[in-house]
């Protein structure tokens, strides 16, 4: 018996997908995401100065934080203040990672762009919609960087985008929401680049174990629904131009 999705999609469908762009006032990028019922607003902010051990090399940073707000569940949350949990760490890690990948820093300069990503609600695939919408905010921070004649080439070399596939009675299915992730067999984060060469894969088997096929297969779905995300943030960015 093949998984019926609660939603009603083929197998290999996004749910919708939607950017407003500059959705805050004071942010040099931002950018609400929404992906079927899940929504996070990512910022981009941008500072002067970077790390110590950047300190002096005419390079520049990026570096990303995660959190959910207390009612983006059903059940509501405790605020992360001061200890943030194992899962919040990894999560803005992998964000920051991934558009760390589209930058060249040397043309950033010595500066330091802060990614935040909040969940405002959440139903699966919260990490892959902070990245794709966080790459719409941090495109629009470097437009606003050369606008201002503060860089006078763009340092963005790639477009960065990320979705999540997983297994269900043995057949990938793209873009899970809540009742299909925690029903999913296998569970994929996958990340790439506008070539679809990938930044980074996490594939985890929730029950038992996957097979190199299988693998493929995912990937293959994966590699299906990230080219349509990075039609969709071209669109809402209005076309972008790599260095």
């Amino acid at each position: 018996m093949s998984w019926q999705r609660p939603d009603g999609r083929k197998a290999d469908q996004l749910r919708p997908i939607q950017f407003q762009p500059r959705f805050t006032q004071f942010a040099a990028g931002s950018v609400l995401t929404t992906c079927g019922n899940t929504q996070v607003l990512c910022n981009a902010t941008v500072q002067e100065g970077v790390p110590k051990f950047l300190a002096g090399t005419g390079k520049g940073w990026l570096t990303a934080e995660y959190r959910m707000l207390p009612a983006a569940t059903p059940q509501r949350q405790e605020r992360e203040l001061m200890k943030l949990s194992g899962r919040t760490q990894e999560i803005q890690r992998l964000i920051g990672r991934s558009l760390r990948a589209s930058l060249d820093f040397s043309a950033l300069g010595e500066r330091t762009i802060i990614i935040d990503a909040d969940v405002l609600q959440a139903d699966a695939g919260t990490r892959t919609t902070a990245i794709t919408g966080s790459f719409v905010a941090l495109a629009n921070a470097i437009e606003d960087l050369i606008r201002r004649g503060i860089l006078t080439r763009s340092p963005l070399r790639h477009q960065i985008a990320a979705i999540s596939v997983g297994l269900l009675h043995g057949e990938p299915m793209l873009d899970l929401n809540y009742v299909e992730d925690v029903a999913a067999e296998v569970d994929f984060n996958v990340v790439m680049n506008e070539q679809l060469r990938m930044i980074e894969v996490q594939g985890t088997a929730e029950e038992g174990t996957f097979s190199r096929t299988l693998m493929n297969q995912i990937i293959d779905v994966a590699e299906k629904g990230i080219g349509e995300l990075l039609e969709l943030q071209q669109q809402a960015l209005g076309g972008l131009t790599l260095e």
